[in-house]
């Protein structure tokens, strides 16, 4: 044993990785070896600083090791580390359930906590065919809505799928309201949106057995490849809901807590859902999650129906509770606005002089810049990666994803300031000019 130790301790953590970890990584994982962070900024083994502007895909909003938020988890480790907040009353995810009423749209008012936004998810969907006593689903292409059988079943993207069926019956998919690659063909965002909303209620009407209970959506379609839906479409899709007796829940898993400008991105819509799932940025980094409902809803679940042996951890309530507070007093939904207006001005400039740039979408500082090598957007997917590693040798660290793998993701803390936000840009700038 001492001496398979030893050989363990003399490997690298990517040697590490190869032969001890699943990791599922796609290929062009990045090879970066993260030491410490602290607040929009990375450091790897050797020292290098990386300005973050993935998050830990949307995970650390108020910034990598926040003081506050860290000495609220400290503190609450000094007492007490975990009791099953199902089985005894845990206070600290009480009061994190009374701030999430106070601040979430609408008439939600009930919260179950998890531990991820997968788990969240599944959790949004039992309750609502709970409440509604129905068994169907209806969902958009080119989601994304967790890793489970469950909420595989629910996403609309094949390369995330491929390999995990069979899948749930009883799911319906509507066209995505991509206005850049609208699936009817026009290039108008509010003709888009009409003709999607058609397609969604043709969807229940041809495609179910008038049995649906819930139509899920991300405000903003992050894994699809920040696809940002037209102005008036969820006003379109919530009035059929309502009409057919269908609930809406809200994926607000990546979008939440101040991503895209305010504090859940379907408040962009005047809009109130019916359920929302949360996680992510819920406690900057500590794992936690949540589904939130109205009190009606919320009666579905009788004793034993639901549980969760780790979700509502006191530890990452306690950092969930000044999460919301740092974001209160620091600003930080209105900094993600216009950090996020000056990072999209910049990006539609630099889409006027090179052609690559086949759309710029967003809101906050969640923004997809799509690239394109030709007139007929064709996917420039090498390209999008070469603009990641040029971006990376610059010591900046953003994303690439999307449906087609296309989309450069920038995603940074909500902290960003307008110094940051110019060195991004600036580095973006030059990474692009290089591969036009």
């Amino acid at each position: 044993m001492e001496a398979v130790l030893s050989k363990t301790e003399q490997l690298t953590a990517q040697e590490q990785y190869d032969q001890y970890m699943i990791t599922g990584m796609v290929p062009g994982f990045e090879p970066v070896v993260v030491d410490r962070a602290e607040g929009t900024t990375m450091y790897d083994q050797d020292g290098t600083a990386y300005l973050d502007c993935f998050s830990g895909i949307s995970v650390t909003n108020a910034g990598h090791n926040h003081p506050r938020i860290i000495q609220a988890a400290r503190e609450q480790m000094e007492k007490l580390v975990h009791c099953c907040t199902y089985v005894y009353y845990n206070p600290v995810a009480a009061q994190l359930a009374q701030k999430l009423a106070e601040i979430a749209p609408g008439q939600l008012q009930k919260t179950f906590f998890g531990n991820s936004g997968a788990e969240a998810v599944e959790g949004a969907m039992r309750i609502a065919k709970q409440h509604t006593g129905k068994n169907e689903l209806v969902a958009l292409t080119q989601s994304f809505h967790g890793r489970t059988v469950g909420t595989l079943s629910i996403t609309g993207n094949m390369g995330r799928k491929k390999g995990g069926g069979p899948y749930l019956s009883g799911v319906t998919f509507a066209p995505a309201p991509h206005a850049y690659r609208c699936p009817f063909g026009t290039t108008n965002a509010e003709d888009c949106a009409t003709a999607c909303a058609e397609a969604f209620e043709d969807a229940i009407r041809y495609n179910t057995s008038g049995n649906v209970a819930a139509f899920i959506a991300e405000p903003i379609m992050g894994e699809g490849g920040i696809i940002v839906p037209p102005e008036n479409y969820f006003k379109y899709v919530k009035e059929i809901c309502d009409r057919y007796g269908i609930l809406f829940i809200a994926d607000e898993v990546q979008s939440g807590f101040g991503r895209a400008g305010k504090m859940f991105a379907i408040e962009h819509y005047g809009v109130d859902p019916d359920i929302m799932c949360t996680a992510k940025g819920i406690a900057d980094g500590f794992p936690l999650s949540a589904f939130t409902v109205r009190s009606d809803i919320a009666d579905a679940f009788k004793p034993g129906d639901h549980l969760s042996t780790f979700g509502g951890n006191p530890v990452s309530c306690a950092a969930s509770l000044v999460n919301i507070d740092v974001m209160h007093d620091e600003d930080l939904c209105g900094n993600a606005e216009r950090q996020g207006e000056y990072l999209m001005q910049r990006f539609s400039t630099f889409a006027e002089a090179h052609s690559i740039i086949g759309d710029v979408r967003g809101k906050g500082l969640m923004i997809g810049v799509e690239l394109v090598s030709d007139e007929n957007k064709t996917p420039a997917v090498a390209q999008a990666k070469e603009v990641r590693r040029l971006c990376r040798e610059a010591g900046v660290l953003i994303g690439v994803g999307g449906t087609l793998a296309n989309v450069l993701r920038i995603q940074p803390p909500l902290c960003l300031n307008a110094e940051e936000a110019e060195r991004i840009a600036d580095v973006m700038e030059r990474a692009i000019e290089s591969i036009s």
